[in-house]
C-alpha cells in the first residue's frame, strides 16, 4: 500500500496520528523560531528591543500569508486530485505552486522595502523602538523569497502522504535557528540584526532541503519545468482554496496592529513587548492544533475527493476531540504557572513580567472550546469550501475580535485587551460548531462507504 492508497483504507485513528504527530511536532518546532528570537533578544539585548521586534510580526504574518496561500491551497487539491487518481495534474498543480511562491515573495519584498518607515510607522513603532524594528524587518524582507519557498512548498510534502520527511524540514530550520541566534546575537554581537540573520539562513536552508526533495528526492509528485508555467484554471482553483488561511493571517496581521494600538494606550512599550511574549506561548499552545490540522487534512481531501464520507466525518471528530484536550492541557499548565512562563524569556524586568503573566491568563482562558473552532475552519477548506472556511476564520480573528477590542478596554483598562481574545473564541465557537451541525446533516444524505449512522456534530464534539 503506497501513502496515497493508506489515506483511503487505514484506520482513522492510527492514521491520523501517524500524519498528525510529525505535523505537530514540525509545527512546534515552526512556534520555536520566534520563540527563540524573543528569548534570545529579550535576554540579550533588551525589554525595549523585544517590544521593536514585536511590531514587525503583522509583517511576518504577511510574509507567511502569502506563503499559506499558494502552499496550503496547492495542498488541499493536491489531496484531492489524488483521491481521484489524477496524478498528472496534481503534479501540474505542485509546479505552479512553486513559480507562484517566488512570483509572489519577490513583490512582497520589493513592497515591503520601498514602504518600510512609513509601515513601521502605522504598526506602532515609537520613536525607541523604530530602530530595532527597521533592523529586524529589512532583514527579513529581504529573505522573503528563502522562506516561502520552504514555507509554501512544505505542505505538499504532507499532502501526498509524506508527513516525516515534512517534519525533518522543519525541524532542520529550528535546530540551525537555535545554534546560530546565540552566536549571531553575543558572539558576533549583532544584536536584532543578528536574530534576523539567524531566522532567514535557517528558512532558506530549509527551502533548498524542499526543493531538492522535489527536484531529486523520493517524491511521488515531481517539481518539473514544463509545470511550472502558470495556468490560469489551477491558479484560480489554489487562491479559492488559499484564500482562507490567507485571509486569516492578513487577519491577525491587522489584529495585531489594533493590538498594538490599544496596548500602547493602556500599558505603553512595556505592554507591546509583553504581548510579544504572550504571543509565543499562546503559538505554542496553537501549533500543536495547526498540526492536527496538517494531519488531517490530507485524509478528509482524500476521503473527500474518493466520496468516502464517513471516514471524512471520523478524521473530523478524532482531530476535534485531540486539539480540544492539547489546548486545555496548554491552559491548565498556562493558568499554573503564569509567572515562571514569562521570566523564560525576560528576568529582569518586573513590569514585564507582571504585566504578561496577568495577561496570559486571560487571554487563553476560551483556548479549549476555540480548538474546536479552529478544526472545523480547517475542515471546510479541506474539502474545498473556502468561503465557510474564511468565514470562521474571519469571524473569530476580525469580525468578532476587533469590535471587542474597541470596546472592552474602555470599561476593563489593559485587561479588557486580554479579554477580547477570550470574549471572541468563545463566540466564534458556538457558531462554528451550530454550522458544522447543518453540514453534518448533509454529508449523511451522501454516505458512499456504508450505512452506519453517524453522531450529530454536536454529540460527536461534545
Amino acid at each position: 500500500m503506497n501513502n496515497s492508497q493508506e489515506l483511503g483504507n487505514e484506520k482513522i485513528g492510527k492514521l491520523l496520528w501517524k500524519f498528525s504527530i510529525p505535523a505537530i511536532i514540525g509545527m512546534v518546532v515552526n512556534a520555536l523560531y520566534s520563540i527563540v528570537d524573543r528569548i534570545f533578544v529579550g535576554r540579550g539585548v533588551g525589554s525595549l528591543a523585544l517590544s521593536g521586534v514585536a511590531v514587525t510580526f503583522p509583517i511576518s504574518n504577511v510574509i507567511m500569508a502569502f506563503g499559506m496561500l499558494i502552499g496550503i491551497g496547492a495542498a488541499t487539491i493536491v489531496s484531492i486530485k489524488l483521491g481521484q487518481q489524477r496524478v498528472k495534474h496534481a503534479e501540474k498543480i505542485v509546479g505552479n505552486a512553486f513559480s507562484l511562491v517566488i512570483i509572489l515573495s519577490i513583490l512582497v519584498t520589493i513592497f515591503g522595502i520601498i514602504f518600510l518607515d512609513p509601515i513601521l510607522k502605522i504598526l506602532g513603532a515609537s520613536s525607541e523602538t523604530m530602530p530595532y524594528a527597521k533592523q529586524f524587518a529589512t532583514i527579513i524582507l529581504w529573505g522573503v523569497v528563502l522562506q516561502n519557498i520552504g514555507f509554501g512548498m512544505n505542505p505538499l510534502i504532507r499532502s501526498e502522504g509524506d508527513p516525516k520527511t515534512a517534519m525533518i524540514t522543519m525541524l532542520i530550520g529550528a535546530v540551525l535557528n537555535f545554534i546560530l541566534n546565540p552566536i549571531l546575537i553575543f558572539g558576533f554581537k549583532l544584536g536584532v540584526t543578528g536574530s534576523a540573520l539567524a531566522t532567514v539562513i535557517s528558512q532558506a536552508v530549509c527551502s533548498l532541503w524542499i526543493f531538492s526533495y522535489f527536484t531529486k528526492g523520493k517524491s511521488l509528485l515531481k517539481l518539473h519545468v514544463s509545470s511550472m508555467k502558470l495556468d490560469k484554471a489551477i491558479i484560480k482553483e489554489i487562491v479559492a482554496i488559499g484564500m482562507s488561511p490567507f485571509a486569516m493571517q492578513l487577519a491577525a496581521s491587522l489584529v495585531t496592529v489594533v493590538f498594538n494600538k490599544s496596548l500602547a494606550e493602556y500599558g505603553g512599550d512595556i505592554a507591546i513587548g509583553a504581548f510579544a511574549l504572550i504571543n509565543s506561548i499562546v503559538m505554542l499552545i496553537l501549533m500543536p492544533l495547526f498540526g492536527i490540522n496538517q494531519g488531517s487534512q490530507p485524509i478528509i481531501g482524500y476521503n473527500y475527493g474518493a466520496e468516502n464520507i464517513n471516514r471524512v466525518k471520523r478524521t473530523l471528530v478524532y482531530a476535534s476531540a485531540a486539539a480540544a484536550s492539547i489546548a486545555t492541557l496548554g491552559v491548565i499548565i498556562v493558568e499554573l504557572f503564569p509567572v515562571q512562563i514569562i521570566r523564560i524569556f525576560n528576568t529582569s524586568d518586573a513590569q514585564l513580567i507582571a504585566i504578561g503573566s496577568k495577561g496570559i491568563t486571560i487571554f487563553v482562558s476560551m483556548f479549549s472550546i476555540a480548538a474546536v473552532q479552529i478544526v472545523i475552519a480547517n475542515y471546510f477548506q479541506a474539502i474545498g469550501k473556502a468561503k465557510h472556511s474564511m468565514f470562521l476564520s474571519l469571524l473569530r480573528q476580525v469580525l468578532l475580535l476587533i469590535p471587542m477590542l474597541l470596546i472592552l478596554p474602555q470599561f476593563f483598562g489593559l485587561n479588557g485587551v486580554w479579554m477580547s481574545a477570550a470574549v471572541s473564541d468563545f463566540i466564534s465557537s458556538v457558531i462554528a460548531i451550530i454550522l458544522l451541525a447543518f453540514e453534518f446533516k448533509k454529508l449523511n444524505k451522501h454516505r458512499k462507504d456504508d450505512n452506519e449512522e453517524f453522531p450529530s456534530a454536536l454529540e460527536a464534539i461534545i
